[in-house]
């Protein structure tokens, strides 16, 4: 992964943990259950945001590379990993 995209990706990590630590605290408080969903649904959007950040930098990265080399084997592989991630993401 590259620097930038790994700093990136680090920074919106943090800001989601600390999103998932105030959703723990707002169970505790009991606070009221449709202010919680709402939290949840920014963490799940805020953590395709980064599955995107990710997976730009993977095809950018790991895929040009493959098409570039001419190593079909590599190739078959980088786009059939990138299928099977891709697939599970719409489950």
């Amino acid at each position: 992964m590259r620097k930038d995209i790994k700093a990136s990706v680090g920074k919106r990590l943090g800001r989601i943990e600390g999103q998932v630590r105030g959703l723990s605290k707002m169970v505790e408080e009991d606070r009221y259950c449709i202010d919680i969903v709402t939290q949840i649904s920014a963490v799940r959007a805020a953590l395709r945001r980064v599955e995107e950040e990710v997976l730009k930098d993977h095809v950018a990265h790991c895929v040009e590379h493959a098409i570039a080399s001419g190593d079909k084997v590599d190739q078959r592989e980088k786009i059939a990993e990138l299928m099977a991630v891709i697939g599970r993401a719409e489950r």
